[in-house]
């Protein structure tokens, strides 16, 4: 543009100045003089018009080229000027710009199915910008963070996000990785890596969930490992039981025999015991599945604050129970779920001892019940072993209280959490599914 505005102005200049030198002439000079100086003036003006179309023109051609390159304009085109070397610049910008244009859908189509693949992924995607502020958050992670809103978390810090998953990402070394297990029974596996964008180094954590796989993992070691021994030590037992009843009737009514008689019926009876205690193992592997049927919450709730007020007046526990007006209506199975419910309220009591409080809250949107005590409170080392097969904070505990909840908790679809909060109580939150 400065080029042909500077252009315009000479041959301005030049028509006003021999304007007036023809005007003087005519008036001073023969006409023959007069005659040629207009000549002349008609061949510069021919001269100026080729200049133009020469070098002008593909100059200022160019330029706009350069225009639309800056503002990233590929769908625009430069037309041919008449002059072979400038037609065969404006050919190759063109062509040039195609490419441009083509390269650039690739790389939107590109970008879009990283996007498509990134939203779809079932791997949580945590992805920081330089200041190690969150720049994207893929639905999985935000479903695994706790039900997070993407919107809410971007351009915030990491450390803004109330999660304990959090504190084991900001932990986590560059290239580093660590599978962890938490109190609702959850595992997973996080990665921390990085990536260059412009010669930028960006941060990202990958979070795959392997709880459904651990436990399909475990299940079936446990459910193995508790057919074998129940079926061992009852065959045993059973015969043992029998030799030692056939023994005692021998013995009974024989003189001097009452202490053996008395021996004899104590191993009977550890032997029963011993028989009832693999059965209880055996009875985690036979839950039945369970026949759901809309059930009001609250009532589920009232019938076992009844079953369990004795235990807890004993032990002078106050059970509470906050219910929500309306009831939550959840689908589930009131036998096997007030089974569940009843096992919590008593770990809860045993959690508390003495002088205690238990409160039973109901919500109804959505559909979710906490059972909070006052007790001893979970440590960090013993909430990642929770739910895990055979593990007991009980001396006398078999470990298997918590699996038979999470057992039965899964087959409903329900979500759930055990841990202790900073204001002392223990909470453990269920979340019922809405379709």
């Amino acid at each position: 543009m400065y080029i042909r505005g500077r252009f315009f102005l000479l041959t301005f200049l030049l028509a006003a100045g021999q304007t007036l030198v023809m005007y003087k002439v005519y008036y001073a000079t023969s006409m023959r003089t007069f005659i040629w100086l207009e000549l002349i003036v008609v061949i510069a003006v021919i001269l100026l018009v080729l200049f133009y179309k020469r070098v002008v023109k593909p100059i200022y051609l160019i330029g706009n080229g350069m225009e639309l390159l800056k503002e990233q304009d590929f769908s625009s085109r430069l037309g041919k000027v008449g002059q072979s070397d400038a037609d065969r610049v404006v050919e190759v910008f063109n062509r040039m710009m195609d490419q441009l244009k083509m390269e650039r859908l690739h790389v939107r189509e590109q970008n879009h199915f990283l996007d498509l693949l990134i939203n779809a992924s079932p791997l949580g995607v945590i992805i920081l910008n330089l200041d190690r502020r969150i720049l994207l958050l893929n639905p999985a992670a935000c479903r695994i963070l706790g039900g997070l809103r993407m919107d809410d978390c971007v351009g915030e810090s990491l450390s803004t996000i109330d999660s304990p998953l959090i504190e084991e990402l900001q932990t986590l070394p560059l290239f580093g990785s660590r599978t962890v297990r938490f109190g609702d029974a959850s595992i997973y596996k996080c990665t921390r890596s990085s990536f260059m964008e412009n010669g930028y180094t960006h941060s990202f954590y990958l979070i795959e969930s392997l709880t459904d796989e651990v436990f399909k993992a475990e299940r079936k070691a446990y459910e193995k490992v508790i057919r074998m021994i129940s079926h061992e030590v009852n065959n045993t037992t059973a015969g043992i039981t029998s030799t030692l009843d056939t023994l005692e009737s021998t013995f009974q009514g024989m003189p001097d025999m009452a202490d053996i008689c008395e021996v004899l019926q104590v191993s009977i009876d550890r032997c029963y015991s011993m028989s009832r205690f693999i059965t209880n193992f055996a009875d985690v592997v036979r839950i039945p599945e369970p026949c759901c049927r809309p059930t009001s919450l609250n009532q589920v709730v009232s019938v076992c604050k009844r079953f369990m007020e004795t235990v807890c007046q004993e032990k002078r526990i106050e059970l509470q129970v906050e219910l929500a007006d309306p009831s939550p209506e959840v689908s589930l199975d009131s036998a096997l779920f007030e089974q569940v419910l009843v096992n919590i309220i008593k770990n809860a009591v045993e959690s508390i001892g003495e002088e205690g409080r238990i409160v039973i809250q109901t919500s109804a949107d959505p559909p979710c019940m906490e059972i909070a005590d006052n007790g001893k409170g979970i440590d960090k080392a013993t909430e990642s072993k929770l739910f895990t097969p055979f593990f007991s904070t009980k001396p006398n505990g078999q470990g298997l209280g918590l699996i038979f909840i999470r057992e039965v908790l899964d087959r409903h679809r329900c979500l759930f959490s055990l841990r202790t909060y900073p204001d002392g109580y223990t909470r453990f939150k269920i979340a019922f599914p809405t379709h």
